[in-house]
């Protein structure tokens, strides 16, 4: 996590030059008035490449914190919820923007999103780095309270209001969700504490005690992802990787960044040319994590489809 207790924190780590004057939706809110105040249609709100200015320019008025998630990313699924409560409770303090790297490559490349979740803030136009993965809910508190000092001493202290607020009598009325079953929760409480290889062994046991518990495979090959990329070095693996084009070790590992970053297409044009240029004898490893990582994004997304369709032609 990125200490955001100085305005140094607001100085160079992403430009965002290119996105700041596209055209905004109006929907997504009026703006700030003279008291510091705005009106927004959620606390929570989807942001996309397109109306991404509009959410730059509120950041001059309340601390925007910034969600890069992705539909297949489980810890993103752990994570979100975590996110909108603790924003939510903040009552107008902050505003939570949640972007899918999959359909905002721009965002996903201005944010320098190596792996997900990745959380970062703006505060009046600037981006501040928050942390990466699924934290404790604490350490989000906390975090968030650090960001609103920084927000204070850059001269961010407005407010902004909901024009749509939740219904409380249909959210007291939702069925309570059921518990997770022991193993899956291990699972969590590891994935939380950024102890990866307690979370494989967790779901690998529930894979034990029930091999069709397809949960638990999902997050099986997602928390494998986790544990190899914590700590990578995109740049060192793509010097690796670019030495070494036959080494798959070194492929791997650029692979995988690429995945966890959303950069799904490029994870699998790399292991599909990998495959192409070593011997019949050498590519089982590399189909193997082709096809875990098909998993990972899951047989309904296209690019899974194409990649199966270029997988096959090799192969045959």
């Amino acid at each position: 996590m990125t200490d955001p207790s100085s305005g140094a924190a607001l100085r160079g780590a992403v430009d965002l030059s290119a996105l700041r004057n596209r055209s905004a939706s109006p929907s997504a809110g009026d703006g700030p008035d003279a008291a510091g105040a705005a009106s927004v249609p959620s606390l929570v709100m989807d942001v996309t490449d397109e109306t991404f200015p509009q959410v730059l320019e509120l950041s001059r008025t309340v601390p925007i914190v910034i969600d890069l998630w992705a539909e297949w990313c489980g810890p993103c699924k752990q994570l979100s919820p975590v996110l909108e409560r603790v924003v939510t409770e903040l009552d107008g303090r902050l505003v939570l923007a949640k972007v899918d790297v999959d359909a905002n490559p721009q965002l996903s490349q201005a944010f320098r999103a190596q792996s997900i979740p990745m959380v970062v803030a703006l505060v009046a136009g600037q981006p501040v780095p928050l942390f990466t993965g699924a934290v404790p809910e604490q350490q989000v508190r906390e975090v968030f309270a650090q960001l609103l000092q920084v927000a204070a001493q850059n001269g961010v202290t407005g407010t902004v209001t909901a024009d749509g607020a939740p219904d409380t009598d249909a959210a007291a009325e939702a069925p309570a969700e059921a518990p997770l079953p022991p193993l899956h929760a291990e699972a969590f409480e590891a994935i939380e504490a950024g102890d990866y290889p307690r979370a494989v062994a967790a779901y690998e046991q529930a894979l034990v005690e029930n091999p069709r518990d397809a949960e638990a495979r999902a997050g099986l090959g997602q928390v494998r992802l986790l544990d190899r990329v914590q700590g990578a070095d995109l740049q060192a693996a793509r010097a690796a990787a670019a030495a070494a084009p036959t080494d798959v070790d070194a492929q791997f590992a650029v692979a995988d960044l690429d995945l966890a970053g959303g950069h799904v297409e490029d994870a699998f044009a790399r292991l599909l040319d990998l495959f192409a240029q070593l011997p019949a004898d050498d590519r089982a490893p590399v189909r193997e994590r082709l096809l875990e990582l098909f998993a990972l994004v899951g047989d309904s997304d296209p690019r899974v489809s194409r990649a199966r369709g270029s997988l096959s032609s090799l192969l045959f």
